[in-house]
């Protein structure tokens, strides 16, 4: 079974709904996940905005790995969630697409590890990928667009 991610909120190169935007509730899309290899350890999601030279919306690590499973809407600000790493808006969390103008690309990377990330505190995307680097068993990419207006 291939490594993939996708949502229930919109499909590959389809538009994010406003809902998830700073334009909405601004609220983290809910995403699911299927065929993480066997030996997983942990999982980790990075979301950032190529268009924006590499604009990080989220940071989490240290999912509990499983071959299938997901992250419900809204899951950022939950108390339940995994750690989650600072945002290139400088909070912890979800960061939601706000482009300043035309069509922007989100990219929702997906990594299954080996490992556990050993990071206290929140964490930016660049220390998770460095730490990531060769401990990635996977990687499985959902790309989305969003426009204002």
């Amino acid at each position: 079974m291939a490594f993939t991610l996708t949502s229930t909120a919109f499909t590959e190169g389809g538009a994010i709904p406003r809902k998830f935007t700073c334009d909405g509730q601004n609220v983290s899309p809910p995403l699911n996940w299927e065929g993480a290899p066997d030996d997983t350890a942990s999982l980790a999601l990075i979301v950032d905005d190529p268009d924006a030279r590499g604009f990080v919306h989220w940071v989490v690590f240290n999912m509990t790995a499983s071959q299938s499973g997901g992250l419900p809407e809204g899951f950022s600000s939950s108390p339940d969630a995994p750690p989650q790493g600072t945002n290139s808006g400088g909070k912890v969390g979800w960061y939601g697409p706000c482009p300043p103008s035309g069509t922007h690309h989100y990219r929702f990377t997906l990594l299954a590890l080996d490992l556990s990330i050993d990071q206290g505190g929140a964490p930016k995307a660049d220390d998770i990928r460095t730490a990531a680097e060769g401990h990635t068993l996977a990687q499985t990419v959902l790309t989305a667009t969003y426009k204002r207006g």
